[in-house]
């Protein structure tokens, strides 16, 4: 079997730098060494999106976003996940082997447990449905932010455990973490993240990215003053763009006193937006013909349901349904 490689992310607001740095390039870099197999995760979204319209509008936009940044759906398989009600089944068998335990020791669990939120059963059972989304697909490839590594890590336990109960059946995979960019920092120095509304999402207008970017936090030092790169929010997204004679040059103007925190600012800005500029003419032309996008997205669950569809008929065959 052909090394395969699967991602997915929630339609619940346009992906950011985050996004872009520990998922997708990663995983669209894979392309040409690996099947690549990539879905908007709709299923999860339904966890806290209660807006119908916008979940439909959202689905649509995250799928335009991979499309833009290189996703090529001659050679990799992009879908829905509600279009392939397989993997729902493989999460239900799956949940019929996975303990208590493990469900009380996830990360996003135990997160909004801390911080009061309100606990439904799909929030409970997340990990059981992204291990389905993963192992339906024998997957053998995750690319993964840090903090999703536990997630594939249970769907890890998952395929052994059902693989020991029931006999070589799912593949276990791997998850792929780029640890030069596994924490992207964000506005506010944090972890870049939706829960933290400290995001700079992928495609901004120039105008409206430039402003995110000026209302990065800084320290309080002057113009003249020397600051160190190594601390500063700027510095540490401006080296996750730039190349390594750009990073150099400005980490000595840094320590040498004349740099505002605004000219770093700007110059963080023209490397994002000019890396971003091509991609971002193709989003808006997907943007305005949404039928394209509608079109690939139907072509993909097709493709997809045939392979979802193989793992699972092995499942129930091997679990006596």
């Amino acid at each position: 079997m052909a090394q395969r490689v699967l991602t997915g992310i929630k339609p619940t607001g346009m992906p950011h730098i985050g996004n872009l740095l520990g998922m997708y390039r990663p995983a669209l870099a894979m392309q040409d060494e690996a099947e690549g197999y990539f879905f908007v995760a709709s299923y999860h979204a339904l966890t806290t999106m209660r807006d119908p319209a916008l979940l439909r509008e959202q689905t649509l936009d995250v799928a335009a976003n991979w499309l833009a940044l290189g996703l090529d759906p001659a050679r990799s398989v992009i879908w829905a996940q509600h279009d392939v009600p397989e993997v729902t089944e493989l999460s239900w068998i799956l949940a019929c082997i996975t303990s208590k335990g493990m469900m009380d020791k996830a990360h996003a669990f135990k997160d909004a447990v801390g911080k009061g939120r309100e606990i439904n059963i799909g929030l409970y059972t997340y990990p059981i449905l992204m291990a389905a989304d993963i192992l339906a697909f024998d997957s053998h490839v995750v690319p993964v932010g840090k903090d999703q590594k536990q997630h594939v890590e249970m769907a890890r336990d998952m395929a052994q455990r059902f693989n020991h109960l029931f006999g070589e059946t799912l593949v276990v995979p791997a998850p792929k973490i780029r640890e030069d960019v596994a924490t992207v920092p964000g506005l506010d120095g944090q972890k870049m993240s939706k829960s933290y509304n400290n995001t700079i999402e992928i495609f901004l207008p120039p105008k409206k990215l430039r402003k995110k970017i000026m209302g990065i936090v800084t320290d309080s030092k002057g113009v003249d003053e020397a600051k160190d790169p190594d601390t500063c929010n700027v510095f540490g997204l401006y080296k996750l763009f730039a190349t390594a004679d750009q990073q150099a040059d400005l980490a000595a103007r840094y320590r040498a006193g004349g740099l505002g925190y605004g000219h770093a600012k700007q110059a963080l800005f023209e490397v994002i937006d000019s890396q971003l500029e091509a991609p971002r003419e193709r989003y808006n032309h997907l943007k305005a013909n949404p039928d394209e996008v509608r079109t690939i997205l139907a072509d993909g669950a097709a493709r997809a349901r045939v392979t979802a569809r193989d793992t699972l008929d092995r499942v129930r065959s091997a679990a006596g349904l």
